[in-house]
């Protein structure tokens, strides 16, 4: 096997997941292709795919397909169909990830989830439970600070329940969990392994991802990009030390739930996805759930004895899974 840039010629040497790329195709510029790639996907390509089914169904349902399309991109005035549009865009992020992985670094596409390399389940599911807990932490200090800005707030009034909230409901509940993993395989995923893997270390695994995470997120307050950033570095933190998405997935998705849930239930869905909020007491909600999570999942992860690297690569696309253990 010829010696690969950045790793032991011989021996057994496990691959943090940061730098599983490592284990794969050589070449300092196939991280850089990819992130370029990935950007060029989800600003370009990807929306127009996947404009043209939603096109076609408009068609096929005798509603004008200009005015349809604009209703889809329109995030002011949001739409039941238009929040399915933009869920499926960003879950595209996993196919798009998969494919890059594979033809870039010649690395299976499960390595993406985990050193396994596969989701684990189980770990998913525990993970999730702990994420329920680290919430209810921060919605009570939530409740004992001054409001978090406006587009934040919800009134005292439940919202009367209609047709357009039945809709909306059925894609939240269907198709945010995808939206949620999507953008976890693209920042926390392919993004995470890319830098790890140019720069061999972990905090650039983990900062570039967390800041263009935040800078994808368009125009906001600074207080609303600091609650993105600081959500990226913990679940980038989370992704290194415990060797998988699933811990970032499964805060993503109770995080997405909740924040449409109450949207539909006392606020509006707009507000939700275009917050406005300029209230520094936002920061301390957001590290509230942030460290108590944190602080949870890697507890949990060392009782388990839950494996943070894989076995020694064995050549491009071939790492061998780790066994025996979580």
């Amino acid at each position: 096997m010829p010696e690969h840039a950045g790793r032991p010629a011989a021996g057994p040497t496990p691959l943090a997941y940061h730098l599983v790329h490592r284990g794969g195709r050589r070449g300092t510029w196939r991280p850089i292709v990819g992130v370029l790639s990935l950007g060029l996907a989800f600003l370009v390509v990807i929306p127009v795919i996947v404009q043209l089914p939603f096109a076609l169904g408009l068609a096929l349902a005798g509603r004008d397909v200009v005015d349809g399309v604009d209703r889809l991109l329109d995030l002011d005035d949001p739409t039941p169909l238009g929040l399915a549009y933009l869920n499926v865009v960003l879950a595209c992020a996993i196919p798009v990830a998969w494919l890059l992985t594979r033809v870039l670094h010649g690395l299976r596409p499960g390595w993406l989830a985990s050193v396994r390399p596969r989701l684990r389940w189980g770990w998913f599911v525990a993970c999730f439970g702990l994420s329920v807990l680290a919430m209810v932490a921060t919605l009570v200090v939530s409740a004992v600070l001054p409001a978090q800005g406006e587009g934040t707030e919800i009134s005292g009034r439940l919202n009367d329940f209609t047709s357009t909230t039945r809709d909306f409901l059925v894609v939240v509940v269907l198709l945010t969990p995808l939206q949620a993993a999507g953008e976890e395989y693209a920042f926390r995923g392919y993004l995470t392994q890319a830098f790890g893997g140019l720069f061999g270390r972990a905090w650039a695994a983990v900062l570039f991802p967390a800041l263009l995470f935040a800078l994808a997120h368009g125009a906001q307050s600074a207080p609303v990009f600091l609650d993105r950033f600081a959500f990226g570095l913990v679940a980038g933190v989370l992704v290194v030390l415990t060797g998988g998405l699933e811990a970032g997935i499964a805060m993503h998705v109770l995080n997405n739930w909740l924040a449409f849930g109450l949207a539909l239930a006392f606020g509006d869905m707009a507000s939700t996805l275009n917050p406005t909020g300029d209230s520094w007491w936002s920061i301390p909600v957001t590290l509230t759930q942030s460290l108590v999570y944190l602080a949870l999942v890697l507890l949990l992860a060392r009782r388990l004895g839950l494996r943070r690297t894989t076995e020694s690569p064995a050549g491009p696309g071939e790492l061998v899974a780790p066994r025996g253990r979580v």
